[in-house]
């Protein structure tokens, strides 16, 4: 998808009247002219936050082939002008040469003992003209062309600015990473500003270089700064308005759906443990100080309840014990690839009173939600590079967002409000079927005008482009017709019963076999097997779910709280007639 911006100047920092106006311009090609002007209360704990959201903007954790192209244009040119340069020089010298060669010859029959000095000396001169080729020196040039791209400045290759978005509220900075692996919100209360005027609501892409970077690491806890969003553009010291500043990138499919599927991981149930500033500076000293060279590379959460959580670090089989204490129902172990993106919350541990840990299960996203006081900053992180939102658990669907729903109504909603719970918004909607109330919500997020604040547990309009995103980025998947069309056929064969580990085992016989589901006391997906040829052709794990698994989770959802006697099978019937 190709999108473009449009700035009336760059961002930038300007000194005005003994303060500093950290100036973001916004992008106006949207609809909405948002502007802001405030002082801010805690500028350090700002600047640190917003430091590590542009960290976010240009993380690559993936491993990507180097691109030559560049270097292998400028080297057939090299080649070239070379070749122009030696060419009269090589070509008298294989003219006296071969002259030499012709003497040589005649006088052969009389001058036998010198055939060799001759054969000798055309060596010689063949040797040297091999010297004075186009290639000589190539490695050497080579060499010096991947110095300097180690020392040229990577983070200006590929920028994807960041949104910000003013609500009634707050305001809102959100980024995704370049290998679509990291999502960073950071949320600010309105109290922690000194208003100059009122805001204009809306959202916007925000102009945040490199530049302005460096000018952000200069705060210091003297300096005044006012965070201004004018859409007018910054005058420099002469008075005049700069010439806008356009830019077009061409976003990939993956990274849009990405950034739209953040909302709905960010959905799901899953353990949530509260962690202090040292529990999470242990974790990262470790990450710091040991690099793994082997697999496995993950860390596996012991969890125990009301004791004192533990990690085990592999390859290291090093053990980490935790001051937070796990106040969960069930005993379990969460293992979590990907572990090193942890490194990113760093900037944060001086500021942040604790942090929220949310872990939905094996192969599944992590979320860190660090408590800034007046600011909040949710990080999600998946489980691999190759793993990204998009691919493996579909996430809209295990959040119940299946087709467009009501979305028309939703939409409407929530323009109106700019955030609302999704229990105010089936409120609000009472006449229509909850279903389509769900699915209107879950097609907000994948349509980018939406969002779930994971910090407030609210849904929050938001346009992500300022074009509507392409039907084909949006529209109702295979997998999820495949799903809806299991859910409406008739549960007859639906059976659950409670484990002795008081995990609900769900049981359903679809045309492709037979599926299991256990869902343990918090709500998580703790095992699952499925007969169809799609799952075992997988990893066999959440990370590739089936339409049959799917399917039986989304009828799970219903039945995961009933009062169950253990050792007791319960079919359809049975659960129909107890009370939810």
């Amino acid at each position: 998808m190709n999108v473009s911006y449009k700035y009336a100047s760059p961002s930038m920092c300007v000194k005005q009247g003994g303060h500093t106006v950290l100036g973001l311009c916004p992008d106006l090609n949207r609809d909405e002219e948002v502007s802001f002007r405030g002082k801010l209360k805690n500028p350090l704990v700002f600047r640190d936050a917003m430091l590590m959201l542009r960290e976010i903007v240009i993380s690559d954790a993936g491993q990507r082939k180097k691109d030559r192209a560049e270097f292998f244009d400028w080297l057939n040119k090299e080649i070239d002008a070379r070749s122009k340069k030696y060419l009269v020089f090589q070509s008298g010298v294989r003219k006296e040469i071969r002259t030499n060669i012709n003497a040589a010859l005649d006088a052969l029959a009389e001058k036998d003992g010198e055939i060799k000095k001759l054969l000798s000396v055309r060596g010689d001169i063949q040797n040297e003209l091999d010297n004075t080729g186009a290639w000589r020196g190539y490695y050497e040039l080579e060499r010096k062309f991947w110095q300097y791209l180690r020392e040229r400045d990577h983070n200006l290759w590929f920028v994807l600015d960041p949104v910000i978005t003013v609500h009634p509220d707050q305001v809102s900075f959100e980024a995704f990473s370049a290998d679509e692996s990291i999502y960073g919100c950071l949320s600010i209360e309105l109290d922690e500003f000194e208003l100059a005027n009122a805001p204009k609501l809306g959202t916007t892409n925000i102009d945040f270089s490199a530049k302005l970077a460096k000018e952000m690491e200069r705060f210091r806890t003297y300096t005044d700064v006012e965070l201004s969003i004018n859409p007018r553009g910054f005058a420099v010291d002469t008075g005049q308005s700069p010439e806008y500043t356009e830019k077009k990138t061409d976003l990939p499919e993956s990274w849009i759906k990405g950034f739209t599927q953040v909302s709905s991981a960010a959905n799901l149930n899953g353990v949530t443990i509260e962690l202090t500033p040292v529990d999470l500076y242990d974790v990262c000293s470790f990450l710091r100080k040991h690099k793994e060279h082997k697999s496995p590379r993950y860390m596996k959460w012991i969890l125990e309840k009301d004791k004192p959580v533990k990690i085990v670090f592999e390859p290291f089989g090093a053990e980490l014990v935790l001051s937070a204490v796990y106040r969960g129902e069930k005993n379990r172990e969460e293992k979590i690839w990907g572990r090193r993106r942890w490194l990113t919350a760093e900037k944060l541990l001086p500021a942040a009173k604790t942090f929220h840990v949310k872990l939905l299960g094996f192969g599944m996203p992590q979320f860190i939600t660090a408590d800034i006081g007046k600011m909040k900053m949710t990080i999600g992180f998946s489980s691999w590079s190759a793993n990204d939102w998009v691919k493996g658990a579909a996430f809209n669907i295990m959040s119940g967002f299946i087709g467009s729903g009501n979305y028309r109504d939703v939409y409407v909603l929530l323009k109106k409000y700019r955030a609302m719970s999704i229990g105010d918004i089936c409120d609000e909607l009472k006449s229509i079927k909850k279903s389509d109330v769900i699915a209107g919500i879950g097609s907000v997020f994948k349509r980018g005008e939406g969002y779930f604040d994971a910090a407030s547990n609210l849904v929050r309009f938001r346009k992500l482009c300022s074009d509507p995103i392409p039907e084909a980025l949006y529209r109702t998947s295979q997998t999820e017709f495949a799903v809806k069309k299991l859910m409406d056929k008739s549960t007859e064969n639906l059976t659950v019963r409670l484990s002795d580990d008081n995990e609900y085992v769900f049981i359903n016989k679809y045309d492709a076999g037979k599926t299991e589901l256990r869902i343990d006391e918090d709500g998580q997906i703790s095992g699952l097997k499925c007969g169809c040829k799609e799952f075992n052709r997988g990893p066999g794990n959440i990370s590739a779910p089936c339409p049959h698994i799917l399917a039986l989770y989304m009828a799970s959802l219903k039945y995961a709280g009933l009062t169950l006697a253990p050792d007791k099978e319960y079919k359809i019937n049975d659960i129909i007639e107890m009370p939810l």
